[in-house]
């Protein structure tokens, strides 16, 4: 197992896609630090301050669906298949531990950023300070969600094989999709992946309308509802 994890490791690291993503992710986490922090007036509460260090993981879960899908589209599934003498499923599984270890590195600097330049700034805010355990909670919340949202999107990219489709997909239930179950019924979009990603980050402040410990539930279950889907039809579709 550990040679197919290298294996796709390398695979990884070596796609400008990867990069692009990565370098997109902490350069939004420092863009979104500096915005909250400096332009959005006083910030007087803690959750508004815990939204200054939120990071943009979601962007991970793109990356996961591009990288998974671009297999079929690029043909190189059933090659890498052939050549691993792997049964598919434990390709796959091997494909998503590879993304999940690229999501805590990526979700590692994120942290780092929005620590390093969100802190300071903050600093410089009235209101309550930050506990050590409110800014711990929002660097865990994002690692974890990192590594979550990340092999939520390799579950995806293997059950849509279609990378326009997954991207599209993501983007619909962000900005249609998750604000049309609110309207229906508030707060239901916190039990969908990415609203489960938004509480857990801190990327909205407010009321709390589902507990941290419930949201990493939801996206836990999210990620173990959808591997366990992929790995199933892995065994039952052709890859070609």
């Amino acid at each position: 197992m550990s040679r197919l994890v290298r294996g796709e490791l390398i695979k990884i690291v070596s796609t400008r896609t990867a990069l692009a993503f990565a370098v997109t992710s902490v350069a939004l986490t420092a863009t979104n630090a500096m915005i909250v922090a400096l332009a959005s007036g006083t910030l007087d509460e803690v959750g508004e301050k815990q939204e200054a260090l939120s990071g943009m993981p979601i962007l991970l879960l793109l990356l996961g669906a591009v990288g998974a899908a671009g297999e079929f589209r690029h043909r190189t599934a059933a090659p890498a298949a052939l050549a691993s003498g792997a049964p598919r499923e434990r390709l796959l599984l091997a494909r998503a531990t590879a993304y999940a270890i690229t999501g805590l590195v990526v979700g590692t600097l994120m942290v780092a950023v929005s620590l390093g330049a969100g802190l300071p700034l903050l600093g410089r805010q009235s209101g309550p300070d930050l506990s050590v355990g409110a800014v711990t909670a929002v660097a865990v919340g994002l690692l974890g969600s990192s590594v979550l949202a990340t092999m939520i999107g390799v579950a995806v990219g293997a059950l849509l094989r279609n990378q326009i489709l997954a991207a599209v997909g993501a983007l619909i239930l962000t900005f249609v999709m998750n604000p049309l179950l609110d309207r229906a019924w508030e707060g239901s979009s916190d039990y969908t992946p990415l609203g489960a990603v938004a509480v857990l980050t801190r990327m909205v402040h407010g009321p709390a309308r589902i507990s941290l410990a419930a949201a990493a539930i939801v996206l836990g279950a999210w990620t173990v509802g959808l591997m366990a889907a992929a790995l199933a039809g892995e065994r039952r579709r052709d890859l070609a």
